[in-house]
């Protein structure tokens, strides 16, 4: 996204089944299971540049000794800044005991991090400030080695007081700007409520069975245990992702498939999907198991996954981005009169490129089609010459913008900040007929569309095209998001900000009013969650109304070039990705109550003026 919005986190889960001599002896390294970790998660570092975490559990080790660590990093690269302080550990005991690489046993009572259960996080804070003391996972000590517990997550809960409140604990100041946090004070409860039921033979599916029907949000989480169990839990209408590989070696599991795959070699179906509502639960012994925990509700996956989120080196996003791109190409060949002629393709930014290969590939299907028709046409009344223009003809595309990686934009005053923005990116010159040429440019989704007015739209002027087209791969924004991803606050959102601008073009700013007052209302009356009054805001223009006032807000006062606006169509979006069907962000049609509470909360700090997210 040219307007970066902060991803979800994303989890790295290793359950080595053999002990540590096994891999040495197979793969000839100790160290196979910190390895594959590191993999993992450098596999997925697009979803985390805030911080990271690892921890570790020891398996069979003496009494007094600790067999629970934890390391984190909120460095500018987290996840090699951890891995080079375990490979600093290692190296230092090298020196004096050479062979201990030979030696896992010795090995293992010497390297904190080097156990059999393995857990680690990348952070993208949505919540609390990017200290490292909020970066995953968090750890709860027992004297009581069955009540120790690490625990990490992709999530977001819109319920965290009222979690607070059941298990009867104040907050603190950190607990308040955490979630993970109430959702570990919650497991670990139960956690310690069982241990003493049952002596310590501890039912995890149980627990999970009793924590997670308090949650009200969208997750996925895992937690290990200090006596060798672990889990890993994705909430019950899939609203964040979640896949898992077991053999006889390891149990894994992470956010992405292909992070899976690409690290321990597996085919696509080897990687299964953890399905909404389940919990992968592995027991001390290394056995594993699914379990239904919650019933499984309407499948809401997030559909930003497909769209942006996730890496598109998964064969089935690949695909579904090529979808995206190619379901637009209809429509744009409507908006430019089929002149491919006269029409340069381009993508911004490189997050966008998949989907402009399905946007050009729509364009050549149409283009060979019009080729035939033409040839067919001339009934055989053709030369070479002719014959070879008319087949030669190709979609123009060119890499109009480059994104400069050495801009830094260090100044924090107004107005410099928004001269250097100005120049984040570059353009090739030379590509586009001055006047002729109409430029089409594609991005994953227009969310603030400040970048574009401030950066893109302005630099794609100089080049002084006919026109500028921009497309968004995604529908509107047109509401926030309290799942995973910092969307919350209804001002940040170019749709909101024109639909209030066409209110006040119409002179039906009363609207605006009623639906202040109608969240009022339900606020006074504890019925937030009960609907989302803010679809009125938008109830009363079409889709194509406000990405043309949207293409007149991302339009800078001093730029003449023309610049019009297409977004994806929910429909066209579904029949992309057909099993991400989580289209709040969208349509406002939350899978859970607290949805709504929160878009009708964002909308109350909007009209009030409060800058700070509706949970």
């Amino acid at each position: 996204m040219s307007d970066a919005i902060k991803h979800e986190c994303g989890l790295a889960y290793i359950r080595l089944k053999k002990p540590l001599s096994f891999y040495l002896e197979k793969y000839g390294t100790v160290s196979y299971g910190l390895n594959k970790l590191y993999l993992l998660m450098e596999k997925q570092h697009n979803r985390g540049q805030d911080g990271a975490g690892v921890a570790t559990v020891k398996l069979n080790v003496e009494n007094g000794y600790e067999f629970l660590h934890r390391l984190r990093s909120n460095a500018r690269q987290p996840i090699s800044d951890i891995f080079s302080q375990i490979g600093a550990q290692i190296d230092d005991l090298e020196k004096y005991l050479p062979a201990i690489q030979t030696q896992p046993e010795i090995m293992k009572g010497h390297v904190p991090m080097l156990g059999e259960l393995l857990l680690g996080h990348l952070r993208y804070g949505t919540q609390g400030r990017n200290d490292v003391e909020f970066c995953h996972p968090f750890i709860k000590r027992s004297l009581n080695k069955a009540t120790n517990m690490a625990m990490a997550g992709n999530f977001n809960l819109v319920n965290t007081k009222e979690l607070f409140e059941f298990i009867g604990m104040e907050p603190g100041t950190f607990q308040k700007q955490s979630d993970l946090a109430a959702m570990m004070e919650v497991v670990h409860h139960f956690l310690v409520k069982e241990a003493e039921q049952t002596g310590n033979n501890i039912n995890i599916a149980h627990i999970l069975k009793q924590a997670t029907s308090l949650f009200d949000g969208g997750y996925t989480i895992s937690g290990l245990i200090g006596n060798g169990k672990s889990f890993v839990m994705r909430d019950e209408h899939g609203i964040r992702p979640a896949y898992y590989y077991a053999d006889d070696e390891v149990v894994v599991a992470a956010s992405e498939r292909a992070s899976i795959r690409t690290t321990f070699n597996v085919g696509e179906n080897e990687v299964k999907e953890l399905m909404p509502g389940n919990a992968l639960i592995v027991d001390e012994n290394g056995a594993y198991e699914v379990v239904e925990i919650l019933e499984p509700k309407e499948r809401r996956a997030c559909s930003f996954e497909r769209i942006y989120f996730s890496r598109g080196g998964d064969e089935k996003i690949y695909r579904e981005r090529i979808a995206l791109g190619y379901h637009l190409s209809k429509r744009i060949l409507d908006l430019i009169d089929a002149d491919l002629k006269n029409t340069i393709f381009s993508y911004i930014p490189n997050t966008a490129e998949v989907a402009f290969y399905g946007l050009v590939k729509g364009m050549e299907d149409y283009l060979n089609t019009i080729k035939v028709q033409r040839i067919m046409s001339w009934n055989g009344d053709f030369d070479q010459a002719k014959l070879e223009e008319m087949v030669n003809r190709k979609i123009r595309q060119e890499k109009i913008a480059i994104k400069d990686v050495k801009m830094r934009t260090f100044i924090t005053a107004d107005a410099g900040r928004n001269e250097m923005v100005q120049h984040v990116y570059d353009i090739t010159y030379g590509t586009v007929k001055k006047g002729q040429d109409t430029l089409v440019v594609i991005d994953d989704s227009i969310v603030r569309g400040t970048t574009l007015k401030e950066s893109i739209v302005r630099m794609l002027s100089r080049l002084e095209p006919k026109k500028i087209i921009v497309v968004s791969s995604a529908p509107q924004i047109r509401f926030p998001d309290c799942y995973g991803i910092d969307m919350s606050r209804m001002g940040d959102f170019i749709a909101f900000r024109a639909a209030l601008a066409l209110h006040k073009d119409r002179g039906t700013e009363k609207v605006i009013d009623d639906v202040f007052n109608r969240c009022l209302e339900l606020q006074q009356n504890g019925q937030m969650h009960a609907e989302n009054a803010v679809k009125g805001i938008y109830a009363d223009f079409t889709p194509e109304e406000i990405s043309g006032k949207i293409a007149e807000l991302i339009t800078p006062e001093d730029v003449t070039v023309p610049v019009e606006v297409i977004y994806q169509t929910i429909e066209d979006l579904h029949d992309s990705c057909p099993t991400n069907t989580g289209d709040w962000y969208f349509t406002g049609n939350y899978p859970t109550p607290g949805g709504n509470r929160v878009v009708n909360k964002a909308f109350i700090n909007y009209m009030e003026g409060v800058n700070s997210r509706g949970y």
